[in-house]
């Protein structure tokens, strides 16, 4: 085991047990029992530690879902091989795990949410390709739905050996969620989450905190994704007024109108919104 490996492993313990923020680094070495220069021969930091751990651990679980999905060709097992790769990952990374569920978001900074944001949609596009796999066109309006219910199964069912840490006859498991599954995939009716809805779920929460040049630089998106029209017009006179105000409350109100009910900027108006205050 290489040092940057050991510091990895001995950290990882003490996250789990105590959490990120009431972890020094010299409680790290301490643990490792290494001196704190050999710990900045490694990291240059906590966060470039915890990118370190989220990078190894995020990648070696979305690469075992996605082989899972991708590579086994009998439908039948597939639901099952799914589930049970994923339990097994989180039991045999169960500190890193409980970790992940332990911690309050705050603790992070923008760059580490964002990278966890962007693992989790990339974990969300394997479960919806297997979702489409498994029913099909039949999934279209319900597979977002879908989606959820499966994420939610992994994280509930999950706690029952990493929080509470119960034996757990994984097969047993793993067959009452392939059956609930399924039961919902073929008798659900009534879709609750819209395309809509998903759009707006994808921008990271913390963008709710973005400086102003972030700002900028998403309506500049926006305005690049969208054709012309009264909303990109919009946008662009929102974009110099965030830049240089000069325009009545009135004239700013009538202007997040125009494209709060765009699919591409109701997250952007929400956020002028508040950075404008307003309702």
């Amino acid at each position: 085991m290489t040092k940057k490996q050991l510091i990895m492993e001995k950290a990882l313990e003490l996250f789990a047990k105590q959490g990120f923020e009431a972890t020094s680094v010299q409680q790290i070495t301490d643990h490792c029992g290494i001196s704190k220069g050999a710990f900045y021969l490694s990291f240059k930091s906590k966060d470039e530690l915890i990118v370190a751990l989220i990078d190894h651990f995020m990648r070696a679980f979305s690469a075992d879902i996605d082989y899972v999905v991708n590579r086994e060709e009998n439908k039948k097992k597939l639901l099952y091989n799914f589930y049970y790769t994923t339990f097994e990952s989180f039991n045999k990374h169960s500190d890193f795990a409980k970790f992940l569920m332990k911690e309050p978001l705050q603790s992070f900074n923008e760059e580490l949410f964002t990278k966890l944001h962007n693992y989790n949609k990339s974990i969300e596009k394997v479960i919806l390709s297997l979702i489409e796999r498994l029913y099909g066109e039949r999934s279209n309006e319900l597979k977002y739905d879908l989606l959820f219910i499966i994420k939610g199964f992994m994280s509930t069912y999950s706690e029952l050996f990493l929080l509470y840490k119960l034996p757990i006859d994984l097969d047993l498991l793993v067959r009452s969620l392939v059956e609930k599954t399924n039961l919902l995939a073929k008798n659900m009716t009534i879709s609750f989450i819209s395309d809509e809805l998903i759009e707006m779920i994808d921008q990271p929460l913390m963008n709710e905190n973005l400086s102003l040049e972030g700002m900028v630089e998403m309506i500049e998106k926006n305005i690049e994704d969208i054709e012309d029209s009264i909303e990109k017009d919009s946008l662009s006179l929102l974009k110099q007024e965030l830049l240089e105000p000069s325009l009545h409350p009135a004239i700013v109100k009538g202007l997040l109108e125009n494209i709060q009910h765009h699919p591409h900027c109701k997250w952007v108006a929400y956020l002028l919104r508040k950075h404008f205050g307003m309702k």
